[in-house]
This record gives structure tokens, C-alpha cells and sequence, in this order.
């Protein structure tokens, strides 16, 4: 099976230990391979959230990289009528810590998502996906394809004890700059 990937732009701050904000947004024209224009239909994304028991928050798509997991409840995905929505947990593991660490700085590109698309429309050099499943989005490095799209880094309600020095340091940090 071939899982399409298409990266987006990102706005990433970080407050805390939860990323929010959009995998994919609706009518957002993305460039695919140089000469394809494609963007997402509103309600794209309605079937697989309605149907699929668990869809990952990755890495850059990397398996051995999790964030989060709708089946745990670490991950809540949603669509409104902006686009796909999310809200994670990050967890305390190497990789949550490193993209806490990049969200802090700035350096992170943005966000993600791997589907199959199971109705699209291909008119000359543009595609609409109008369905599709959705098996993971990913915090991605660099380089996305769909623009605009949005990550905020926030801090948990039931935050771990452990994490207050950590809160005070970003909050420190936040009146510096």
C-alpha cells in the first residue's frame, strides 16, 4: 500500500507540554510534485475520524517516533470548518522533548498528514480530495507542501508536578523576549 504524505507550514510556540492546531486546512492550494495544484475538500476527513479506531501523531511519519495516539486518547483529532483540527498530549520521551525543545526556538517547519485518498477529483493539473483515510499526521521538520496550517504549543490543564520549574522557565523566558 502506498500512504500519500503532504506537509504544511506551521506556527509553533511552546507553552507547556500539548501541541494544538491543524494537520490540514480546507481550500488551501498545495504545489504536489512541481505541476499538480490539490487541495482538501471540507469534510474530507469526516469518514476516517467516524470510522478508524486509532491514527497515530507522529515524527517526520517515523513509527518508532509516537507522540500520540487516538486510541490512548493522547491525540483528539476533529474537523470544523476550517480544516482538521488536533490536540496531543506530548509525552516525556526523547522525542516529545525534542520538539518541545524546537517548538521553544522556533525551528520547527510544521505539520503533516499520511492518508490513502478514497475520492478525489483529478481536472487537469488539479486535484481535490474530497475523502480519505487518515492514518497518521506528523510534527515535520521542514518543508511543507500545504501552507498556513497551525501548531501551538501549550501547556496540559492537569500538568505533572514535575513540570512547574520547567512552566516557570518558559514564562522567565517569554518576558525576556
Amino acid at each position: 500500500m502506498n500512504i500519500e504524505k503532504r506537509f504544511s507550514a506551521a506556527e509553533l510556540r511552546a507553552k507547556g507540554r500539548r501541541l494544538d492546531g491543524y494537520a490540514a486546512l480546507f481550500g488551501t492550494e498545495a504545489r504536489i510534485g512541481g505541476d499538480l495544484i490539490e487541495t482538501i475538500a471540507p469534510g474530507a476527513f469526516r469518514s476516517t475520524l467516524a470510522t478508524r479506531t486509532d491514527i497515530l501523531a507522529l515524527v517526520d511519519h517515523d513509527p518508532a517516533r509516537v507522540l500520540a495516539r487516538t486510541r490512548s486518547g493522547t491525540l483528539r483529532l476533529s474537523e470544523d470548518s476550517r480544516g482538521l483540527a488536533f490536540d496531543l498530549d506530548v509525552p516525556d520521551t526523547q522525542a516529545g522533548r525534542d520538539v518541545l525543545a524546537l517548538a521553544e526556538r522556533g525551528d520547527l517547519g510544521g505539520m503533516s498528514f499520511g492518508f490513502n485518498a478514497t475520492d478525489d477529483n483529478v481536472t487537469g493539473n488539479r486535484r481535490e480530495l474530497r475523502a480519505v483515510d487518515l492514518f497518521e499526521i506528523s510534527v515535520v521538520a521542514a518543508f511543507p507542501a500545504y501552507a498556513d496550517t497551525v501548531v501551538h504549543a501549550r501547556a496540559k490543564p492537569d500538568m505533572h508536578p514535575g513540570l512547574a520549574h520547567a512552566q516557570r522557565t518558559l514564562k522567565l523566558l517569554e518576558l525576556l523576549t
